[in-house]
């Protein structure tokens, strides 16, 4: 599902990521764990085509049998909108758009109508408990409600895999417990895979592996 080879990243001379290599199956819920500065954030960032790895001989990274690193900017651009959803600590919401605005912006971005995408939209906030507050403003939301919303928003164009960074790093003990359920829930109903930046020990302890990065690289 996701296989990435040899991947190094520089900035400026400091060499952040040493020639990782992975292979995450489909399905799978991986928990990336490590120090502060291990490289955690950076292999995420790469992982989900936000940022570019450096060019070096045999560095290769596929999803879904894709070669991200052959694709032109507006091929990539499309592919994430497709197929990779993000959640990040802060949820990243806009703070003049509704729940249900939020969540459809994946959406129209790829072109689906407006009439599609707040159907969807609806399954999804419905599907998360959040059916009473579609048209509530972020500030009207608690700190797990916002997440929540960030969660569908993630799952909008139905993407392949799911990248996350830190989700539970913003919230109190309670709404943490449920992200963390969240997660294997939608696993087994949309058969997603996500790849999850935690310091969070709990997550990392359900999931289904666990990747230590120590000094950019994975060490176990």
């Amino acid at each position: 599902m996701i296989e990435a080879k040899n991947i190094h990243k520089f900035y400026g001379e400091l060499e952040v990521l040493k020639g990782v290599n992975l292979t995450i199956k489909k399905g799978e819920i991986v928990a990336v764990v490590g120090p502060s500065g291990a490289g955690k954030t950076t292999l995420l960032q790469i992982l989900g085509t936000l940022d570019k790895p450096a060019t070096e001989k045999n560095t290769s990274l596929f999803i879904n049998n894709t070669d991200l690193l052959k694709l032109k900017d507006k091929a990539l651009s499309n592919f994430r909108n497709q197929h990779i959803g993000f959640i990040f600590q802060f949820h990243q919401l806009l703070p003049e758009f509704t729940a249900l605005e939020n969540v459809c912006i994946p959406a129209f971005i790829g072109n689906t109508s407006k009439k599609e995408a707040e159907k969807k939209a609806k399954e999804l906030l419905d599907f998360l408990g959040l059916s009473e507050r579609i048209h509530h403003k972020p500030n009207e939301l608690s700190g797990g409600e916002q997440q929540r919303v960030a969660v569908a928003r993630s799952l909008i164009n139905n993407p392949d895999v799911i990248f996350a960074d830190e989700p539970s790093g913003n919230l109190d003990t309670t709404s943490a417990k449920n992200l963390h359920e969240l997660f294997f829930t939608l696993r087994e109903t949309f058969n997603q895979t996500f790849v999850i930046v935690t310091h969070n020990e709990e997550l990392a302890a359900m999931a289904d592996r666990k990747l230590e990065m120590k000094d950019g690289k994975i060490i176990n």
